[in-house]
């Protein structure tokens, strides 16, 4: 009976295996080019100002991410795996369609050189698979998520905006440093650059890790939970502690070239204004997270922060009227666009089989 067992515990790893693989190698690799992207907007400034080397950058970006997924993911997490979709829907093939739409959409997005929303491909992404299986839990979608992704860039506009407008002029000369080469003569600024560095980190594994992990806890709830008796939630801790540490990776591997770019194009903007910006960012992230779990672009906070600051110095006309900003609203709309279109077209003329 032994030997029985055995073969019988085999024959399920191996199914499991089968099962899990090219699902969890998506969502892996998901992580790891979500971690190169993520690096820019969180160590850019320090990494521009030279208050962070080189090496010491993913280790910082992976240390607090993982922290975020862990100690503040789990609403966003769950938000992905159950409110949008049954659980049960989360097969091996729709789940590896559902990550793979959302690579192929940054991926584009990445070659146009528009960095693009992760959560807004992957809940449309989720959205498409389940409007194929009939499964759409239309509440959570336009109820909740779709009213945040339009309120939180508004805020972040108007709040920078305002700060730049009305704020800034009033305490120029004792603050703000225009010119990273002068940062060396503020000790406070540079130690608020770090700490706001760390915090977007942290903002950004609380939100964006169960892009990647989500979809893949789902799947193992269903492959592997029911038989061992596991949640919904532990099954999410765990993929988020699988996909995590791979934010760090690709924080290694992709995220120097970004950061590198980003950190010394950034002068005009100056260190005083990135810190705000990811200050504010950075909030509004993680109180997307911690509220109702309602995965939330960071790029388009970035975005919106940004565009504010130069409408504040050159008016809405000459900004909006800007190439770059308008190709990144048509992008913005088209990727998850894609990954909606893709993935229902994929799972309705295939099944989930």
């Amino acid at each position: 009976m032994a030997e029985i067992d055995l073969i019988i515990r085999g024959m399920h790893a191996r199914e499991y295996l089968w099962s899990l693989g090219l699902p969890c190698l998506l969502a892996l690799f998901l992580a790891v080019v979500m971690g190169g992207s993520g690096t820019a907007p969180a160590f850019s400034a320090a990494y521009g100002a030279r208050v962070i080397g080189r090496r010491w950058i993913p280790v910082f970006f992976g240390v607090m991410v993982l922290a975020g997924a862990v100690l503040a993911g789990g609403e966003v997490s769950m938000s992905l795996g159950q409110g949008l979709m049954r659980p049960e829907l989360f097969t091996p093939f729709t789940t590896s369609v559902i990550l793979l739409a959302v690579g192929l959409s940054v991926f584009v997005a990445g070659l146009l050189g528009v960095p693009q929303s992760t959560s807004q491909s992957t809940v449309l992404s989720i959205a498409g698979a389940a409007l194929a299986l009939d499964g759409l839990q239309v509440r959570k979608l336009l109820l909740e998520i779709i009213p945040t992704w339009l309120i939180l860039p508004a805020v972040a506009f108007v709040v920078m905006y305002l700060l730049s407008r009305w704020v800034f002029p009033f305490i120029r000369d004792r603050v703000i440093t225009d010119d990273y080469a002068h940062l060396e003569e503020h000790a406070l600024l540079k130690l608020v650059l770090v700490l706001s560095c760390l915090y977007t980190a942290f903002s950004i594994g609380a939100n964006n890790v169960a892009n990647a992990a989500a979809p893949l806890a789902s799947l193992m709830m269903n492959t592997v939970g029911d038989a061992e008796g596991f949640s919904l939630s532990r099954m999410s801790t765990l993929a988020m502690w699988m996909a995590a540490p791979c934010f760090g990776l690709g924080s290694y591997w992709l995220g120097y070239r970004v950061t590198k770019a980003t950190g010394t194009q950034i002068v005009d903007v100056g260190p005083f204004h990135a810190t705000v910006i990811g200050l504010l960012v950075a909030s509004l992230l993680l109180f997307a997270s911690l509220s109702k779990g309602i995965p939330t672009s960071l790029v388009q906070l970035s975005g919106a922060s940004f565009i504010a600051l130069s409408a504040s110095r050159h008016g809405f006309r000459e900004t909006f009227r800007n190439g770059t900003v308008r190709r990144f609203f048509v992008v913005w709309g088209i990727a998850p666009a894609f990954a909606f279109l893709f993935t229902y077209g994929i799972i309705f003329l295939f099944g989930a089989s």
